[in-house]
Formats: structure tokens, C-alpha cells, sequence
């Protein structure tokens, strides 16, 4: 039986190695449309809209790098700067139809390629997976 040193090792290794390959898979599905900005989106279209700001501190990454996915993402017309109804010194960032088409035709890839992987596990696995990411990524966000 592994020591937990070992398991947490294994785990560290394996969750890295998710995170590469849903990357490059992200990068194959939508060449513009990397996995971060995947994720800025789907954080805005939650929001109904958020300030740079907002993101940086969500995400715990620096401002320049928010900065840049924005540019990238208002370049290729997916979000759009409003002026916040409440505070209009306040810029919102939106989704426009066209970033939310094309986040949702993403979604819609994505879910696919979780299927096709996930196609011959056990519900009762799938199931208890969920749950352990479920709890780990409730546990990392109170640790970060």
C-alpha cells in the first residue's frame, strides 16, 4: 500500500498532467480561444458581466496578465467593455453574441471530449470522482 507522501505525489503528477493535456486540447478544439480565456468567459457569462479587477483577484493572478487576455479577447470581438450603471467610472467587461457563441460551441466540445473519456467508467465511479474533485476544489480555494 502507498504511503500518503507517495499518494499525494501521484496525485500532484497526474493532476499536472491533466492540466497539460486540457491545455493542448483546448488549444486544438479552438485555437483562439485558449483555456484561460475558456475560463475568463465562462467567469464573465456567470457574472453577467465583472471588472478586470474582479478577475485578477478571482483568479489570484497578476493585472498584466488579466490585461492581456482581455486585449486578446476584445481583439477577436468575444467581450466588450460597458460603463457599470451604478458607477459610471466603472467598466464592466460583457460576453458579446459572438464570444457567447463562442464559448458555448466550446462547452459543447469540451462536454464531448469528457464523454468520449469517461465513456467506459462505472456511474458509481463517475460519481464518486465528482465528488472527490468537488472536495478538492472546495478544500484549494480555502488553502490558496
Amino acid at each position: 500500500m502507498p504511503s500518503r507522501d507517495q499518494s499525494v505525489t501521484t496525485i500532484q503528477r497526474e493532476l499536472t498532467a491533466f492540466a497539460r493535456r486540457a491545455r493542448a486540447a483546448a488549444a486544438r478544439m479552438h485555437p483562439e480561444l485558449s483555456l484561460v480565456s475558456f475560463t475568463l468567459l465562462s467567469h464573465m457569462e456567470d457574472q453577467q458581466g465583472c471588472r478586470a479587477t474582479d478577475l485578477a483577484a478571482y483568479y489570484m493572478l497578476d493585472k498584466s496578465t488579466i490585461s492581456r487576455q482581455i486585449a486578446a479577447l476584445e481583439k477577436l470581438g468575444f467581450i466588450e467593455r460597458r460603463t457599470d450603471p451604478a458607477d459610471h467610472r466603472i467598466q464592466l467587461l460583457h460576453l458579446t453574441a459572438a464570444g457567447t457563441e463562442k464559448l458555448a460551441e466550446a462547452a459543447v466540445l469540451r462536454r464531448h471530449a469528457f464523454h468520449e473519456r469517461l465513456a467506459d467508467w462505472e456511474e458509481a465511479d463517475l460519481e464518486r470522482f465528482a465528488a472527490y474533485l468537488l472536495r478538492y476544489n472546495s478544500t484549494a480555494s480555502e488553502v490558496s
